[in-house]
């Protein structure tokens, strides 16, 4: 399927295309603008007791604070990608970047709990505006054998982004005050808006048939209520009416999605009909479980660092980044080994090694063998979910034609959003029970009440264990060590998910072409001449 061209700017490498000086700024404007958008999801998580204390909130408030962003931008990726692609990229991206700085500067100076609800929901819906529209840019602007890497470093800046972004925000409430934590979003998009307004061409479709608003609505509903299920779930509880009610409505609202799309065909929103194809449903799924298990692991290693190594916040952060930094690097290396033995091996080689680490945290994590215990796991993760995101992306945006560019880059970030949901949801939820299950015959001799709050998690036995006399080394060690037992049942269930994902990739993953590789020269006069390449 060949790939998208330029619109009205003309066709991506065509004449009167970007040279390869513009190509890099282009990538370098996205890159920055996305990276707004990633450390945005997660680094507010560093604030929470500041937040908690200044706003006299709720546990269940400034957890709203955090989600509600993640939950406007999942809602509204789709919708917005395709009016994206109808209106110009380029004017889509510098208005998401005006929202969402606005917000973070209102949220910056919040002065009660509702004023950042608010921005936060503002903040959100800039996010989505900006997410997809930087990797349609990249679809729609580089030439074919200048893509993959393109796209390389976007999924590298997408995995590895919300740990720096993480790292950073932890740096600022460290030397500096929380709200602080909005000033990086918006020097980045100060930064990204000056790129993109000099460098970034405009792209835009005219396509045959009026946008699908009734399509768009039923997304949007979806969305929310599989989101909100996945978010509120572990704390409401699975079975809660308000749990139960979102679940009902994100599977009708799905359900009715898909059936109106397939009424729709040529004129939907999102021809479900694609699926069928292996390169879009086998980058999807990938997408879903290997986002999953990174966002679930980075939520029950923050534990592990802080109560079982006793470390502080910004350390914790510190010893995320080798996974980071291995994931972004491999994301780079990605289109390399895929141009020489396939996107199903490469994709394929990358799922095995991130079960690999799965496996090797499973094994030699412990209370006394310390960071480097997880170490040599952490390393075979990044590098694995680096080699596999990328030509999971890529399979993706291939998928999709030139007009639906801006959908296709929506379709790969709301299957990363819901992946992460998924992901925090579930091994989380394997996390507390493990714990729950191991601790309950540990507690022997431990005053009741102080037993009573430890079974509620290991942050509470932390927390406890001083009031437990001359048992609060007993409690605290017997909390850590049930944590281990839960992190090692729930990494041994995400062996077995990346296996599934393993085998299925091996068989009715994408085809294993291969293209042949181009030197640099001729890459460099295709470009100049003009030459359209098509997949």
């Amino acid at each position: 399927m060949n790939q998208p061209a330029l619109g009205a700017a003309g066709h991506a490498g065509g004449e009167g295309g970007p040279d390869a000086r513009q190509l890099r700024t282009i990538l370098v404007a996205v890159s920055i603008a996305l990276m707004a958008v990633i450390a945005s999801v997660s680094g507010l998580n560093v604030a929470q007791t500041h937040m908690a204390v200044e706003f006299g909130a709720s546990q269940s408030t400034i957890l709203w604070i955090i989600n509600i962003y993640t939950l406007a931008l999942a809602a509204l990726l789709l919708p917005l990608g395709a009016i994206g692609d109808r209106l110009g990229r380029k004017p889509m991206l510098v208005t998401g970047l005006g929202v969402f700085g606005a917000a973070n500067v209102v949220a910056g100076l919040a002065p009660t709990a509702e004023v950042m609800l608010g921005a936060r929901v503002a903040g959100g819906v800039g996010a989505a505006m900006i997410m997809p529209i930087t990797l349609a840019v990249i679809t729609s602007t580089f030439p074919e054998e200048r893509r993959g890497k393109a796209i390389g470093v976007w999924t590298g800046v997408a995995g590895g982004g919300g740990i720096l972004g993480m790292f950073l925000s932890a740096l600022l409430v460290d030397v500096a005050d929380w709200r602080w934590l909005f000033a990086l979003p918006v020097a980045l998009v100060v930064v990204a808006a000056a790129m993109t307004l000099r460098s970034v061409p405009d792209s835009r479709e005219k396509p045959a048939h009026r946008f699908d608003t009734a399509g768009a609505l039923v997304s949007t509903v979806a969305v929310v209520g599989l989101v909100f299920v996945l978010q509120e779930g572990p704390e409401r509880g699975w079975t809660a009416p308000a749990t139960l009610v979102g679940l009902a409505v994100g599977l009708i609202a799905g359900i009715g999605f898909v059936a109106w799309q397939s009424h729709r065909r040529d004129a939907a929103l999102l021809d479900v009909r694609l699926f069928r194809e292996r390169g879009l449903a086998a980058g999807s799924i990938t997408l879903l479980v290997v986002f999953g298990v990174q966002a679930g692991i980075a939520v029950v290693l923050f534990p592990f660092f802080q109560v079982v190594l006793g470390w502080s916040g910004l350390l914790s952060t510190v010893a995320m980044m080798p996974m980071a930094v291995m994931m972004m690097a491999a994301s780079g290396l990605a289109p390399v080994l895929a141009a020489r033995i396939g996107a199903r091996s490469t994709t394929a080689t990358g799922v095995a090694l991130a079960g690999v680490g799965l496996a090797l945290m499973a094994l030699f994590v412990s209370v006394d063998g310390g960071y480097l215990s997880i170490l040599p796991g952490l390393l075979a993760m990044g590098l694995g979910m680096g080699l596999s995101m990328t030509p999971s992306t890529e399979a993706v945006t291939a998928s999709l034609p030139r007009e639906k560019q801006g959908v296709a880059s929506a379709l790969n970030d709301v299957t990363r959003e819901f992946g992460t949901a998924l992901g925090v949801a579930l091994l989380g939820a394997l996390v507390s029970a493990g714990y729950r299950g191991a601790i309950a015959d540990r507690l022997d001799g431990v005053p009741r009440v102080a037993a009573d709050i430890a079974r509620e998690g290991v942050a509470n036995a932390a927390e406890v264990a001083p009031s437990a006399g001359s048992h609060a080394r007993d409690l605290l060690r017997a909390a850590q060590q049930s944590f281990v037992d839960g992190w090692q049942e729930a990494m041994w269930a995400g062996v077995a998910v990346m296996g599934a994902l393993f085998l299925y990739i091996a068989l009715r993953g994408p085809k294993n072409t291969a293209p042949a590789v181009e030197d640099e020269t001729e890459a460099t006069e295709a470009v100049a001449a003009g030459s359209p390449r098509g997949n």
